[in-house]
């Protein structure tokens, strides 16, 4: 679906392939990160974490949205904790998902 809006998309199996992808990256190669929260090895807020423990600076502040089929009150709150700038419930409404996206872009000085 983000292909079809024009993104250019990486896809990581797990969160430790997601955190490697990240850790080994050229700073500015990834604008956003879309996190699924129930991954193999590491799960979102495990993968968020340790992101944001990375040295380099460029790459510990990618915006990193949690994707989640939670919904209770308390989990957009625990995205948070975890280091996430934003909680987007599933199934995904892909016009409210581009919408976020394009505002986080904005925020940052990359749309």
């Amino acid at each position: 679906l983000l292909k079809n809006l024009g993104y250019r998309v990486e896809t990581a199996c797990d969160g430790v392939s997601a955190y490697e992808m990240l850790k080994d990256a050229e700073p500015g190669k990834y604008a956003l990160v879309l996190m699924d929260i129930q991954m193999p090895g590491m799960n979102g807020y495990e993968t968020a974490q340790a992101i944001r423990r990375l040295e380099n600076e460029a790459l510990s502040r990618v915006p990193i949205v949690a994707l989640s089929s939670d919904a209770m009150e308390g989990d957009r709150e625990k995205s948070l904790r975890a280091g996430m700038n934003e909680h987007f419930t599933k199934p995904i409404d892909i016009e409210a998902l581009q919408e976020l996206i394009d505002r986080i872009l904005e925020e940052g000085g990359q749309a």
